[in-house]
C-alpha cells in the first residue's frame, strides 16, 4: 500500500476553491486553492475529440446551460462554452496542471463514461512529465484494477457511497459497492466515502486495519467534527 500523507493533513478543496466568480473545476478555482495552499479534488472526462477535460457532470446542462453529454463533444465545441455565466471556460487537464504546477497535491477522480482503460491511458499520458503529487480515485472498481496493473506506483482510492440513488448501478451490485466487498480485487491505497453514509461497519474495519479514509463532501469546514470521527481527512466545499 502506497502512502498518501500528502492528502491527509490539509482539507481538500472540492473541485477547487470555488465561488460565484470562480466556478467549480475552473482554472480560477484552482488558482484560489493554490493561493490558500489547499489540495485540490477535480474530475476528468475524455471527450469525443480525444482530449482530457476537467468537468464533473456527464452533461453540460447544469454548468453551461446546454443539454448535451460531455462525451459527445469535441474540444472546439467545448471551447465556445462558459461556466455558470462567468468568463471561465472548461479547462483541459493539461491547463489545470500548468496552473497548479506541483504547488499543492491533486486528487483526480476518473469519470467512467468510457470503456475502462481508455480514459486512464490518456490521463497517464497527460501526467507523464508532471512533477507534483497526485492520486487517482474512481467509483468504478474495474478502473482501479486497470490502474493497479498499468500504473502500480500511483496511489489510487476507491470511491463509494450508499448507492441508493445510483440509477446506473444494479440492485445486486449496490451492496457489493457500498460495503467494498471487491476490496481485494481493486487493492486501493485509500477509501473515499460519502460522509452521509457513515458510519459503515466495513469501512470502519478497513480503517482500523490501516487503510486511510477520506470523507466527502463537507459543506463547511466548521461542520467537519462529526465526519472526522470516521475519516482521516475531508473533501470540503467551503474551507475558508
Amino acid at each position: 500500500m502506497k502512502r498518501i500523507d500528502f492528502l491527509l493533513h490539509t482539507p481538500i478543496a472540492h473541485r477547487g476553491l470555488h465561488n460565484r466568480e470562480a466556478p467549480e473545476n475552473s482554472l480560477e478555482a484552482f488558482r484560489r486553492a493554490v493561493k490558500g495552499k489547499f489540495p485540490i479534488e477535480l474530475d476528468v472526462h475524455l471527450i469525443k475529440s480525444g482530449e482530457v477535460i476537467v468537468f464533473h457532470d456527464d452533461n453540460l446542462k447544469r454548468m453551461c446551460g446546454i443539454d448535451k453529454d460531455i462525451s459527445k463533444c469535441t474540444f472546439t465545441e467545448i471551447r465556445e462554452l462558459y461556466l455558470n455565466h462567468t468568463h471561465e471556460r472548461i479547462p483541459l487537464l493539461s491547463e489545470a496542471l500548468t496552473v497548479i504546477n506541483g504547488k499543492v497535491p491533486i486528487l483526480i477522480e476518473l469519470k467512467y463514461d468510457q470503456p475502462v482503460g481508455k480514459l486512464e491511458k490518456q490521463v497517464l499520458e497527460v501526467l507523464e512529465n508532471y512533477k507534483g503529487k497526485y492520486a487517482f480515485q474512481s467509483f468504478n472498481p474495474l478502473s482501479l484494477r486497470w490502474l493497479n496493473r498499468n500504473a502500480p506506483n500511483i496511489p489510487r482510492g476507491q470511491l463509494a457511497c450508499d448507492f441508493k440513488s445510483a440509477k446506473k448501478v444494479s440492485r445486486i451490485a449496490k451492496p457489493i459497492l457500498r460495503n467494498l466487498w471487491h476490496f481485494s480485487l481493486t487493492k486501493p491505497d485509500f477509501i473515499s466515502y460519502d460522509i452521509h453514509a457513515l458510519p459503515n461497519k466495513r469501512v470502519e474495519k478497513l480503517h482500523a486495519s490501516g487503510i486511510p479514509v477520506i470523507g466527502w463532501t463537507v459543506s463547511k469546514i466548521s461542520e467537519s467534527g462529526e465526519a472526522l470521527k470516521y475519516c482521516d481527512n475531508l473533501v470540503c466545499e467551503d474551507i475558508l
